[in-house]
């Protein structure tokens, strides 16, 4: 079978969405991280946009993480992170569109809304996503398993997992914990992230505490006052 290979960003929330699945499947694969200062004309070839992930495998080249990661789930259909019913396919589809287009977007605004407004907005909308998730998601998918739709990781677990890595930072800059109202998402999480490939591919809080002080333009001192 043709090489795989991977470009990606130690940073990048998408890019560790692939990198997981990757390692969940043991995928042969050539990690190839990007210098975003230095793009290198052979990525920006395969990513059009010039983002990360993109991957190479064989004459196959692709870019934007969910479209990567369901190419790979068809592709290395062992170990399977979809259901095999077009149902259950299907609700994982849209738990992951709700990962991109709800849940992402309102982590986004609460940390770094341009001023006090829109963070507050993004607070209501975040916690808002949070409870929706609880109650609606893997409160009512998961049974008594220990991932979102039961049992087994899927690429719905995937799909949320990075931001769940990055909650520090809200807690840190916004003064934010996960509410005890959501007891089984706080569960999920604690489990998760002790998963190998998660470890694999994680970062420390200073990390990215580091980073987004910069972004930020908050000092770390002031920020924990």
């Amino acid at each position: 079978m043709a090489s795989l290979q991977l470009y990606f960003a130690r940073s990048s929330t998408f890019a560790q969405r692939t990198r997981v699945v990757v390692l969940e499947k043991g995928i042969d694969f050539t990690p190839v991280e990007v210098d975003f200062q230095n793009k290198a004309p052979e990525f920006l070839h395969v990513s059009r946009y010039g983002k990360v992930p993109a991957i190479k495998h064989g004459t196959v080249e692709l870019y934007e993480s969910a479209i990567i990661n369901e190419y790979l789930e068809e592709v290395f259909p062992e170990p399977a992170l979809l259901p095999h019913d077009p149902a259950g396919k299907a609700i994982a589809r849209i738990w992951i569109d709700y990962a991109n287009t709800r849940f992402v977007p309102a982590f986004n605004k609460f940390l770094r809304g341009k001023d006090v407004q829109e963070q507050e907005q993004g607070r209501r909308e975040f916690l808002e996503a949070l409870l929706y998730i609880e109650q609606e998601g893997i409160g009512k998918l998961s049974g008594n398993g220990s991932y979102w739709l039961g049992d087994t990781l899927s690429l719905v677990d995937i799909s949320f997992y990075p931001w769940f890595e990055r909650l520090p930072l809200l807690d840190h800059f916004r003064k934010f914990t996960l509410p005890a109202e959501t007891p089984r998402l706080q569960a999920w999480w604690n489990g998760l992230r002790d998963r190998p490939s998660i470890q694999a591919v994680a970062n420390s809080t200073d990390f990215y505490i580091e980073r987004f002080t910069k972004i930020l333009g908050e000092p770390v001192a002031a920020a924990q006052k």
